[in-house]
């Protein structure tokens, strides 16, 4: 079964007929969307970035059989060539600050991956797109200028939640890789000031209608 998290990447696009559920999980209840795949709205209840329950939507996922998972996220590019419009599939990811574990009691070091199987298939559906470190800040505040200079030399886009749900997806054994939208410039990059979270609202809304073919393709080859 294919699952999909998204948020705000996803906010104008055009989803199949899917039926709402909640499921409850050991970590709490998370609302389901459930038809040909499975999709879980990142930020339930306008829940913010660094609040998100990650391990009920994975728990979720791995209690109505996810089996391949696509994570979809907004992202600031870190790098000029890394411009506003580009699509980023990352191969890395990168997070110095706390990221959520299902192993809080016990010894269980599990390897970082984003599945490369899956990896091939969406640099197959979007042939523009370009590959890349993911970045996961704490949130809810943007980065500022020094802390995006200081990380920009090895990573390559910045967001707040991909990094956690590709670490719990690798606990939990769900093949999984992600999709990044670059919406905005990092903080200082290219001359850009500190970004605001309106603007990047209206960029997602305006690619409504891009990622809305992306995710139907996605839907059509994987699920």
């Amino acid at each position: 079964m294919l699952g999909i998290i998204g948020g705000t990447a996803l906010l104008a696009a055009k989803l199949p007929p899917l039926q709402k559920k909640t499921i409850p999980t050991p970590f709490g209840k998370t609302d389901v969307y459930i038809g040909k795949f499975i999709f879980i709205p990142r930020h339930q209840n306008n829940t913010p970035p660094h609040n998100i329950n990650h391990k009920a939507h994975l728990a979720a996922c791995k209690i109505l059989g996810v089996d391949r998972l696509i994570l979809i996220g907004s992202t600031g590019g870190m790098k000029e060539p890394v411009r506003p419009g580009t699509i980023v599939i990352p191969n890395d990811y990168y997070c110095p600050w706390d990221i959520p574990t299902l192993y809080d009691n016990d010894i269980h070091h599990v390897p970082p991956a984003v599945d490369e199987g899956l990896r091939r298939t969406l640099h197959d559906l979007i042939p523009d797109a370009v590959s890349g470190t993911y970045l996961q800040t704490h949130g809810p505040r943007f980065e500022t200028r020094a802390e995006i200079a200081s990380l920009a030399e090895h990573t390559d886009i910045v967001g707040m939640t991909i990094a956690s749900e590709l670490t719990l997806a690798n606990e939990l054994g769900i093949p999984a890789a992600a999709l990044c939208t670059v919406d905005n410039y990092a903080n200082g990059v290219g001359g850009a000031a500190a970004p605001d979270y309106n603007e990047i609202i209206t960029v997602a809304k305006q690619n409504g209608e891009r990622i809305s073919t992306i995710v139907t393709e996605i839907v059509e080859n994987l699920a």
